[in-house]
């Protein structure tokens, strides 16, 4: 039998990996391409009031997602492959390096002014982040599913 504290830091990972999750494809299919049908007069503006609205929507899930991966080394799952918590505190940390290395900066030149070059690469270099999420996502399922069967 698992751990309370061991299940329910699983199941907390499993809820901010799954949000985030549908949130990273939802910015990239919907979001982040409707960033050129802003007016050039409001982009600066619109940019400002996203990337602060966005920290509320993000930035707790993330940490929660962070936290809860480097919790599950300290408390395992009775039966869960260590190796498959590594892999994925392995892709959060890629995404977070991908998120302060790329997206952010992008951000950052966009809160300038709309540029076509700059959002494109926020779109293209977003897939790093929609995939490894996507992957994440998969793999927690799968390890949710290991206690279920």
């Amino acid at each position: 039998m698992n751990d309370p504290i061991a299940r329910t830091i699983f199941i907390v990972h499993l809820g901010a990996t799954l949000y985030m999750v549908g949130l990273i494809w939802f910015v990239q299919v919907v979001h982040y391409p409707l960033f050129r049908g802003i007016a050039r007069a409001d982009f600066e503006s619109y940019e400002e009031q996203h990337s602060k609205l966005t920290t509320w929507v993000v930035a707790p899930p993330m940490l929660i997602e962070l936290a809860t991966a480097v919790l599950l080394l300290a408390f395992p799952m009775a039966g869960m492959s260590t190796m498959l918590v590594w892999i994925g505190l392995a892709l959060v940390g890629l995404i977070w390096l991908s998120t302060a290395l790329v997206q952010v900066p992008c951000h950052n030149l966009l809160m300038r002014g709309f540029d076509a070059a700059v959002h494109r690469r926020l779109v293209v270099t977003n897939w790093i982040r929609t995939v490894t999420w996507s992957v994440r996502g998969v793999l927690v399922l799968y390890m949710a599913a290991q206690f279920l069967m």
